[in-house]
């Protein structure tokens, strides 16, 4: 079994918590208080800003020139592409600014970024994964069990449901893969436990969303 099916195994639990969040169940079906979606598009794209950026620094550190360029392509597509996204809904929905990072974003871009700088490159292609991988799956999963038509983050769900992000997710997790097979057990086993933690920052990053959680 490669190392993405076994950690995956190892977070399935909570993908089907995250699947089961309010904030999921209510953009699934178009309910979500468009308050609860301003938070979440404000703090996702500074979270964008500084995604694109661990991004950057593990193209960096990669040994294949081919790993290398995927990872600056993945950089280039978190701050332009999705960022003009953002934008878009920025005007639909009528958000002036960002605002600052809120808890739920500020550990997590911390963690990414302290994890890509300070250790090995293994274990931070693997910490970023979840965002990848995650959000294709959640996509994808509204995709295929709701009717999205007239549902106002239709846009949203298209973009993470969509072929060219799937491919880079597919692009992602083989990278992973070939890593951790030139790794040790112990690497493979930190490779997972980072995958696990930003699994677990995915799901509050949502709920953080869903309650408004700000700094007190």
């Amino acid at each position: 079994m490669k190392w993405s099916e076994q950690t995956w195994q190892a977070i399935e639990e909570r993908y089907q918590s995250i699947l089961e969040m309010p904030f999921i169940k209510e953009l699934s079906d178009g309910s979500l208080p468009q308050e609860k979606f301003r938070f979440y598009m404000a703090q996702d794209s500074l979270y964008l800003e500084h995604f694109g950026r661990t991004l950057s620094l593990i193209a960096a550190k990669i040994n294949d020139l081919q790993d290398v360029l995927a990872f600056m392509r993945f950089a280039e597509n978190a701050i332009v592409v999705e960022n003009a996204l953002h934008e878009s809904y920025f005007k639909d929905f009528g958000l002036t600014g960002k605002g600052i990072l809120e808890p739920a974003c500020h550990h997590y871009i911390h963690f990414l970024r302290s994890t890509a700088a300070i250790e090995s490159v293994e274990i931070a292609v693997a910490a970023v994964l979840p965002c990848f991988w995650i959000y294709r799956e959640v996509g994808n999963y509204i995709y295929q069990t709701q009717n999205t038509i007239n549902n106002p983050y239709e846009k949203w769900i298209a973009t993470y449901a969509g072929e060219e992000f799937s491919t880079a997710v597919d692009q992602a997790i083989s990278i992973c893969d070939t890593i951790a097979e030139n790794s040790t057990e112990e690497t493979k086993k930190r490779m997972s436990e980072a995958f696990i933690m930003a699994t677990r920052m995915e799901y509050y990053f949502w709920e953080a969303a869903y309650e408004l959680k700000k700094w007190e």
